[in-house]
């Protein structure tokens, strides 16, 4: 059930994505293009219900402000990328939850 409501959810998608555009680029079915799916979801958080909203949000802000100062915001990025799998293993999420558990203990 789940499965036939995301493909239907996906198509819905890919048919106002031509609708705005006008053509389907073959750029949408490269590899990078989940690659940036799954930046994403790790930035956010693997398994919490809002990590891949905070990922998507983190990434695109990231990107806007990077690539407005330097060439090379990739590069950044996964530096960023990095760090976050290596000291925030829930990500961005867990770092915020993990916060509010420690302001709520006496």
């Amino acid at each position: 059930m789940i499965f036939v409501v995301a493909g239907v959810l996906c198509g819905l998608a890919g048919g106002l994505s031509v609708n705005l555009q006008g053509y389907v680029s073959p750029n949408l079915l490269h590899w990078t293009q989940s690659g940036t799916l799954l930046v994403m979801v790790i930035l956010g958080g693997v398994g919490t219900l809002w990590g891949g909203v905070v990922g998507a949000a983190a990434l695109l802000l990231m990107q806007e402000l990077l690539s407005a100062q330097t060439e090379y915001f990739e590069f950044w990025i996964g530096w960023v990328l990095l760090a976050v799998v290596l000291f925030a293993r829930h990500g961005l999420v867990g770092i915020v939850q993990s916060l509010a558990a420690r302001k709520a203990r006496p």
